[in-house]
């Protein structure tokens, strides 16, 4: 069981913090941080939700975009030559493209 919460795009933890009796939570997959807790499920959801709405609302004060976790979903636009290069080295590797494209990708951001 995945111990998670999503509210508009935004993921969060939920943690029982035993020596406050509280839920705690953090905003993940992005380097701001966003940190709330609750009482109960219900105070903590509430906490959650201003807490994201509130770093909107700030980013927008302060005319910044809001960092937004990536979705997973990558569209790229490249040359027919290096599309064909990439499927031959997929397969040469025994890999689906999108798992070959992944591995290399890792390895050229370090992640």
């Amino acid at each position: 069981m995945k111990n998670t919460m999503t509210y508009r795009g935004y993921m969060a933890s939920l943690e029982f913090d035993p020596d406050d009796n509280i839920l705690v939570g953090r905003v993940l997959d992005i380097d701001d941080v966003i940190s709330f807790h609750g009482g109960s499920v219900a105070e903590f959801t509430h906490a959650f939700h201003e807490a994201v709405d509130d770093y909107l609302s700030a980013c927008e004060k302060m005319g910044q975009t809001p960092e937004k976790p990536a979705s997973g979903r990558l569209m790229l636009r490249v040359d027919p030559v290096v599309h064909a290069a990439a499927l031959k080295a997929a397969a040469h590797t025994g890999q689906s493209l999108n798992r070959w494209a992944e591995q290399v990708l890792r390895q050229a951001s370090h992640a």
